[in-house]
């Protein structure tokens, strides 16, 4: 609604014009001349985990994990989403929503947390027109010492892209989650995508594009932030580390690439680890910058 459709609206007129001041303004100001919608805060929370390996002597092998809720009521009853949440319009930023969400989801609090896109298709939530603003948290799932309710990890089985089309899978142990996203271009002088859900059948609201979206910006962010320090312990093995980098990149690094990579990014301690059927290796920590 433009600025003279709304005076003609609210039958103020010639009256705007005589207000002295904008409290005065205000004071007469009806917001209900415009539609309602509600906003959300949804979470993207990401960790990689090793998984047990039966062969003593390998290093266990390592999975990008997600935390998905089952959701207990209508819409979606039955189905998976992302952990999420109203804004309190009064007393809540996005991002504070956000931590709140997480806060109640894994009681976690200092953890990375990165604003993703903005979610919002007019049919995207049946209830009403509610607008998503998507967050990607970064964690080590060891500091989890509780159990979720209705939550369960889903490691990420798959991640595969042919011509612009993504084929994910996502794996609990119990239940395998498929969705496939086709990539369009906007322009051909930007990287900017849209994303159009082909296939999905387990995943809530529009999360299949969400989660895309937040394994897509981690994968880019990886290549010249420190991100990915987030979901390491204190202590770690190079080894450990590249494990790390390659499931995130979903491709084989060559070791002299990836310790160009790192070289100024870690520092050696005096600590190693021992185990039956390992040579001992050094413990690595991450080198924070004096500006940090």
């Amino acid at each position: 609604m433009c600025y003279n459709q709304l005076v003609k609206k609210q039958g103020i007129g010639e009256k705007m014009k005589e207000y002295q001041s904008e409290e005065e303004f205000l004071k007469d100001y009806d917001s209900s001349i415009f539609e309602k919608l509600s906003m959300t805060s949804d979470i993207l929370i990401v960790s990689v985990s090793s998984k047990d390996n039966d062969n003593y002597r390998k290093t266990d092998k390592k999975s990008m994990s997600i935390l998905l809720v089952k959701r207990t009521d209508y819409p979606y009853k039955g189905k998976w989403c992302l952990p999420g949440g109203f804004l309190d319009p009064k007393t809540e930023t996005l991002e504070e929503c956000a931590k709140r969400v997480l806060k109640q989801e894994t009681n976690l609090s200092n953890v990375y947390l990165e604003q993703l896109y903005t979610f919002d298709e007019i049919d995207r939530d049946p209830r009403m027109r509610i607008i998503s603003t998507a967050f990607v948290a970064l964690i080590d799932k060891k500091k989890l010492k509780e159990k979720v309710e209705n939550a369960s990890w889903f490691d990420v089985t798959l991640m595969e892209e042919k011509n612009n089309t993504v084929d994910i899978v996502l794996d609990n142990g119990e239940e395998t989650i498929s969705f496939t996203i086709k990539k369009k271009l906007r322009e051909k002088t930007t990287d900017r995508y849209d994303f159009i859900t082909v296939k999905n059948t387990s995943l809530a609201f529009d999360h299949a594009r969400v989660i895309l979206s937040g394994l897509e910006r981690i994968k880019s962010k990886i290549n010249y932030t420190d991100i990915v320090f987030n979901m390491m312990p204190e202590y770690f093995t190079l080894g450990e580390l590249q494990q790390v980098y390659e499931v995130i990149l979903n491709k084989k690094l060559l070791d002299p690439a990836f310790r160009r990579i790192i070289a100024n990014k870690v520092e050696k301690t005096e600590r190693m680890r021992t185990g039956a059927g390992h040579r001992p290796s050094y413990l690595f920590r991450y080198k924070k910058n004096e500006r940090d």
